[in-house]
């Protein structure tokens, strides 16, 4: 069982996909997420661009992110964030069902405080997903990277800082943190 964890919309239980399409992110996974971000949300944009059911970039509006745009390509994925927006009550979230390149296409421009990449793990797509956040200048200066897959130490991808790397369990979470442009 999915749930928000705390915020305005705390205890909710939130829908999942059926099946083994998507792979919810676990409580403790979530609960180390958020203790890192915790002073980092309030009045904050929030990408989620592999969303499944929309959990994480929930858990940030609960908290005080002041918007946020919740992405996958999935249809069934899409009417499970929408049931779920609906049932946490929570404003300022945006919906697209489209693949991660086209959704950094359409928001080119816009800048993200907190963005959360969680792909399907065979895809192997973190590092074109970063490439696709640089590409089309999708994250604020200072902002922070959320990858819930392994990075590979030292991690270089031009621009970012590794802050934060570890294991929760069998899930692997890094936190990146966009450097400013001098």
């Amino acid at each position: 069982m999915m749930r928000i964890i705390t915020g305005k919309a705390r205890g909710v239980r939130l829908d999942t996909l059926e099946g083994l399409a998507t792979r919810p992110t676990s409580e403790r996974a979530k609960e180390a997420i958020f203790n890192t971000l915790q002073f980092e949300i309030t009045g904050k944009r929030v990408l989620d661009l592999f969303s499944g059911s929309g959990q994480l970039a929930l858990e940030a509006l609960s908290r005080g992110a002041k918007g946020g745009v919740l992405c996958d390509n999935s249809p069934d994925a899409v009417k499970v964030i929408k049931r779920n927006i609906e049932k946490t009550r929570l404003s300022g979230a945006r919906v697209l069902n489209c693949d991660f390149l086209s959704a950094a296409k359409l928001l080119s421009g816009e800048k993200f405080d907190i963005v959360f990449l969680d792909p399907p793990y065979a895809a192997k797509l973190i590092c074109d997903s970063l490439d696709a956040l640089d590409r089309y200048d999708l994250v604020a200066d200072g902002g922070i990277v959320v990858c819930e897959d392994e990075i590979p130490e030292p991690y270089e991808h031009e621009g970012y800082k590794l802050r934060k790397h570890g294991k929760y369990g069998r899930i692997y979470l890094s936190f990146l943190e966009k450097e400013a442009k001098k």
